[in-house]
């Protein structure tokens, strides 16, 4: 939590943009202490050990001044909370941290350097968790006010519920993969995944092709084997004995020049029926051009949940394709996620309060409700904010709608 008195920026914009932090040392210095809001990692000062990769940072040094030539400086005796301890430097001796980034940053070999450590860039708009706990603690509890005392502990957890509860409709929770299609048209499920949002291949040209979810086939559950009977099979420990979905290989098999050549006799039908002008090339109305069913008129290919499985599985068109799979997570998976925008910290906060009082007794009720419609009215206040809604990007959209279409 900042002071009263201090603002709430820390880095310089070296340390920002760059990922640098200058020293120029004095009287045989040996400490220097760095100040990013991204914590040094040291695993060795030995480019030989295998710990050395551990470090996301490297240190440089100059005795020839800012303008003179810098080398890697790998003496380091320790890394203590963001200290360095090297040994005395000679006054005058210039003394950098640089921040591993994705193009190897303003000192040493840049194509040497390809690991992104700096996680720093845009986080002002966010607020840490521990920092909104504390914030609570504060402003919220005490003698005089609503809640006069309250665990620690019990407000981590409701500000961890507020930021799951809002991370599924709004906060900017959605997290992308690229990945590519296997042989096997399966890709695992993201490790914190909760659901879908889209699902698109890549062309060419770097254009997305939205994919949809189909209701042609399914993925079962369970797979049980039968017996001439129908009745389910066991083993010796009186588990029933599973096997292959017969669904999934029939799926998995289709091969697209199936389907083209459905395509194919149904152009030749249209062709000697006189009918090809009418319905054109993507044949999607033969026979039903007023009765096509929507969710099935598109040619993206498609794909299915396989919650036995923990998998994302696709039709067999799509095979080797490049995909972007967009989902959304709780936003509690990693320690760098837990963050709250901070145009939703007021909701957070409502949130917390009428979730510590509903769940006591003897609390008058009129307050509990009054708590829950300010807590409604912050989320929806935050949902607008969050929603980014910019005047000028609405009238450029809408600026085509006004004209008259000529047949």
């Amino acid at each position: 939590m900042a002071t009263p008195n201090g603002g709430l920026i820390t880095e310089t914009s070296a340390q920002y943009y760059a990922g640098t932090q200058v020293f120029i040392a004095t009287n045989n210095q040996t400490t220097f202490t760095a100040n990013f809001n991204t914590d040094i990692t040291f695993g060795s000062g030995d480019p030989t050990a295998k710990s050395y990769n551990n470090n996301n940072f490297r240190l440089y040094r100059s005795t020839t001044g800012g303008n003179g030539t810098f080398t890697e400086y790998t003496i380091i005796t320790s890394v203590i909370n963001n200290v360095f301890i090297l040994p005395a430097q000679a006054t005058g001796t210039y003394i950098v941290i640089q921040l591993l980034t994705e193009n190897g940053g303003n000192f040493g070999n840049k194509d040497a350097l390809g690991k992104v450590v700096q996680d720093n860039y845009g986080s002002y708009q966010y607020i840490q968790v521990q920092e909104v706990v504390n914030n609570f603690m504060v402003a919220y509890v005490g003698a005089g006010k609503l809640i006069s005392s309250v665990k620690k502990t019990d407000v981590i957890f409701h500000t961890k519920r507020a930021l799951q509860e809002f991370s599924y409709d709004t906060l900017r929770s959605i997290h992308s993969q690229e990945l590519t299609i296997p042989h096997n048209l399966s890709v695992p499920l993201p490790q914190d995944y909760v659901n879908y949002v889209n699902v698109s291949w890549i062309d060419d040209v770097g254009v997305k092709h939205i994919i949809y979810p189909t209701t042609l086939t399914s993925n079962p559950y369970s797979k049980p084997i039968q017996d001439s009977e129908g009745i389910p099979t066991q083993d010796n420990n009186g588990a029933d004995i599973t096997g292959t979905s017969l669904t999934e290989e029939r799926w998995i098999s289709q091969n697209p020049a199936t389907v083209q050549a459905i395509r194919d006799e149904i152009t030749g039908r249209l062709i000697a029926d006189g009918l090809w002008a009418m319905y054109g090339s993507n044949l999607m109305g033969y026979g039903q051009r007023f009765g096509m069913q929507p969710e099935l008129a598109q040619v993206n290919g498609w794909f299915t949940i396989n919650d036995r499985e923990g998998k994302m599985s696709f039709s067999s068109d799509l095979k080797d394709k490049l995909i972007i799979l967009e989902y959304v997570s709780d936003g509690l998976s990693y320690d760098e996620e837990m963050q709250i925008p901070k145009l939703a910290e007021e909701a957070v906060y409502s949130y917390v309060m009428h979730a510590i009082l509903a769940s006591r007794i003897n609390q008058p009720e009129y307050i509990i409700q009054r708590l829950k419609k300010e807590k409604s009215a912050k989320l929806r206040n935050a949902k607008i904010r969050l929603s980014n809604i910019k005047s000028n990007e609405f009238v450029q959209i809408m600026r085509g709608k006004s004209k008259w279409i000529k047949y």
